[in-house]
């Protein structure tokens, strides 16, 4: 049974259960959130049963351009509130690139210099976007991953620790706090409160974790489903590896109902097929949730099955997930489409 940690919020008080569309905002921190929803129909023709539908909330719309936007607004306007952030300060943390791009972003709108340790293997876009914020870039050991980053980011602030506000995203409660205030509810609403299970990629676990609890609150039958690699070694930035990584403090394991683990081979093929076949440009964190939705999906009778794409696509063309991409061909999906049917079998419906 799924468990919501005592010290996370369960009212639904200052969620935002009703969709106000934005037609002016005052500043960018106005144009995040309220993503839409898009259904998956082509890939999917022929394999669900009627009663089975798969949708796809797209992220990517926020003005930094991932789900990263949302914790981000929400750990830098608590540091503002609590007096934590304040001129004269530098924001920092670690970051795959996401929230890296979210805080850089905010940084310029509020008028804060950003420094941010990330790995020296993130994709060229990722950088150029983050230093067009006018953000700094410390790397870290590319073999080390995103755990290499956070323990370079410890021992800069530990150098100068009053320079710094840290927002902290893997240990921060206001990153899973603002997908229950806002994620959650979008999805409640734009489904009519049909959503039967909710799917999302492990990283710092925040959306899966406060999605996952304002879609439980408003029904305990929704099941809540994280996705990762299948290997320490894996080639899906964003995401990671529990089992071989530093867990996040935010990150509460006992809340899912279950987990999904998808290899990069698998994943990258699901990209190609979302880009050529649903006319969907993602990245890879996508296409791995969209493999676990699809394995989630076949083994139902009837459901509405929720996930979430992180990103588009553009920020990755110079990385390794594109070399692949001109040999793709439709044949291809039908190998995936039989593991998904085969791997389906083990997954909690």
């Amino acid at each position: 049974m799924a468990t919501t940690s005592q010290s996370f919020q369960r009212s639904p008080e200052g969620a935002n259960s009703e969709f106000v569309p934005v037609a002016r905002a005052e500043n960018v921190m106005g144009l995040i959130g309220n993503t839409p929803l898009l259904e998956i129909t082509k890939i999917t023709a022929g394999l669900l049963r009627p009663g089975v539908r798969i949708f796809a909330k797209l992220e990517g719309f926020n003005p930094g351009g991932s789900v990263k936007d949302r914790p981000a607004l929400k750990m830098i306007m608590e540091g503002l509130r609590k007096g934590e952030l304040v001129p004269g300060k530098t924001i920092i943390d670690s970051t795959s690139g996401n929230t890296g791009i979210a805080l850089a972003m905010l940084g310029a709108a509020l008028g804060f210099p950003v420094e941010l340790v990330m790995a020296a293997n993130a994709s060229r876009e990722r950088k150029k976007i983050i230093q067009a914020f006018g953000a700094k870039i410390i790397y870290s050991d590319p073999l080390e991953g995103s755990d290499g980053a956070i323990l370079l980011c410890r021992k800069i602030i530990e150098r100068n620790p009053e320079r710094y506000f840290k927002p902290d995203q893997y240990a921060n409660e206001n990153n899973p706090l603002a997908h229950f205030e806002t994620t959650g509810p979008e999805i409640w609403r734009q489904t009519k409160g049909a959503v039967t299970h909710f799917i999302a990629g492990l990283g710092t676990g925040g959306t899966v974790m406060g999605t996952g609890r304002y879609l439980k609150m408003r029904n305990p039958a929704v099941k809540v489903i994280g996705v990762e690699p299948d290997d320490a070694m894996h080639g899906l930035e964003g995401l990671k590896h529990m089992a071989s990584s530093i867990v996040p403090p935010i990150y509460h394991e006992e809340e899912l109902d279950d987990k999904i683990q998808v290899s990069t081979e698998d994943a990258y093929e699901m990209v190609y097929a979302l880009g050529q076949i649903e006319g969907v440009l993602v990245g890879q964190s996508s296409g791995a949730a969209m493999v676990a939705a699809l394995k989630v999906a076949r083994g139902l009778r009837e459901g509405c099955v929720v996930t979430i794409f992180p990103d588009f696509g553009e920020k990755y063309l110079s990385t390794n997930l594109w070399i692949g991409w001109k040999s793709w061909t439709r044949d291809r999906l039908s190998h995936l489409l039989a593991k998904c049917k085969t791997e389906s079998e083990s997954v909690i419906t």
